[in-house]
């Protein structure tokens, strides 16, 4: 959301993180909640589609909307925007390549203010 004195909050990454609903798994454990100038939200959803491109159904899995939000003083330029997407998504693979077996996540750069 833009103020009057030219900030801006920009979805840099959104997209889903899940896993099997019978693991108990504590995000926080693995994500931290800001990463470089960004910050990492995360909240459960009901699963956003039935089954999974292999015909798997989605029911038996824990859903999370996941957004990757950056603040800035003034709206940048799509260019430094798409860089600073590239770079967060870079610093997260790391994170997201060390979860536990089951998790999966489908993320995609957006770009749009909040």
């Amino acid at each position: 959301m833009s103020d009057p004195e030219g900030r801006a909050a920009i979805r840099l990454l959104q997209g889903y993180l899940w896993h099997p609903a019978q693991a108990d798994l504590d995000l926080e454990s693995y994500l931290p909640r800001e990463l470089d100038e960004a910050y990492l939200l995360w909240d459960a959803v009901n699963p956003p589609f039935a089954f999974f491109e292999n015909g798997e159904p989605t029911a038996k899995q824990t859903f999370y909307q996941f957004t990757v939000l950056q603040v800035y003083e003034a709206r940048p330029e799509a260019p430094d925007l798409n860089a600073d997407a590239t770079a967060a998504s870079e610093a997260l693979g790391p994170l997201l390549e060390a979860m536990p077996a089951g998790v999966g996540w489908q993320l995609w750069e957006d770009l749009r203010e909040l």
